[in-house]
């Protein structure tokens, strides 16, 4: 693992993709904290940090869509596969060295503070309790990118796939504001959902019976929860929608909030989307 992470991180330092990233990331920082902490004599440095997400979204694609893209498009995976080590160990280097190349500006930034401190009363507790909390949503961002990029041998479409479904997550409160809070709303959408899932499950094993099995057993559980207990529909789907919205969690913080639940979500959403990856790996190992 520890030879596959070297590996990884001088591939992004002799290439020009971790360097486009780490300067597009400060100079858009350096941007912001220019205006908004220097020239308007704003203290908050997590301000900054809020209005610079977007960067990720852009940045986070570029450099996750060769990591394994690549590897699958000139065949090099396989010599990884056949190598004495296990494919956990490959997907876990890999992704060190995604967050190694995203550590490197994270401690630039950190002497940001240090700079605006110079100039008035900074909480310094505060600062670095958001620039965490950045650091560990930019992680989970990472590990996105790595599973999407595990999943199709084109670094382009998975740099796009990337981008879309960290912009759904990106802007997921908003989505979530067009569905109906009440009960009966939430009901209806997900008696679709469980429909939506028995096709989705037919298109992937290609048995009508299955799929109709579990459209129906979905169906009569939504079904029999309403008859029984109405209200607890009302805004599920708002709750169900909110596990998805990454940068919902980063809010706490934000604020200063040292947030326990945070931590174990953003390491969660890490933890799944390795998982992932490594399930993608093996499929392709033994088919």
């Amino acid at each position: 693992m520890i030879a596959i992470y070297k590996k990884e991180v001088k591939g992004f330092l002799n290439s020009m993709v971790g360097f486009v990233f780490m300067a597009l990331f400060l100079l858009v920082t350096g941007i912001y904290f220019t205006a908004y902490n220097l020239q308007s004599a704003y203290p908050k440095f997590a301000y900054t940090l809020s209005a610079v997400l977007i960067v990720l979204l852009v940045a986070v694609p570029v450099l996750t869509m060769r990591v394994l893209a690549e590897e699958q498009k000139q065949k090099t995976d396989q010599l990884l596969l056949t190598a004495p080590v296990t494919v956990t160990e490959i997907v876990v280097g890999k992704y060190l060295a995604l967050m190694t190349i995203f550590l490197i500006p994270m401690l630039i930034l950190a002497l940001y503070p240090l700079i605006l401190s110079q100039f008035g009363t900074i909480y310094f507790a505060e600062t670095y309790t958001a620039m965490f909390g950045f650091f560990l949503m930019g992680c989970s961002f990472l590990a996105i990118g790595l599973f999407i990029s595990s999943v199709t041998e084109s670094q382009i479409i998975a740099a796009v796939l990337t981008f879309l479904v960290l912009f759904v997550c990106y802007v997921m409160d908003g989505i979530a504001g067009f569905f109906p809070e009440t009960a009966d709303g939430s009901f209806y959408v997900l008696l679709v959902l469980v429909l939506i899932a028995a096709l989705v499950i037919y298109s992937m094993i290609k048995n009508a019976l299955i799929a109709a099995i579990c459209g129906i057993a979905g169906e009569a559980a939504l079904i029999i929860v309403y008859v029984v207990n109405a209200s607890a529909f009302e805004g599920l789907i708002q709750n169900i929608l909110s596990v998805f919205s990454l940068s919902d969690h980063f809010s706490e913080f934000y604020s200063g909030i040292f947030d326990v639940t945070g931590i174990v979500y953003y390491v969660s959403v890490i933890v799944v989307a390795l998982f992932l990856t490594v399930e993608t790996i093996q499929k392709r190992r033994w088919s």
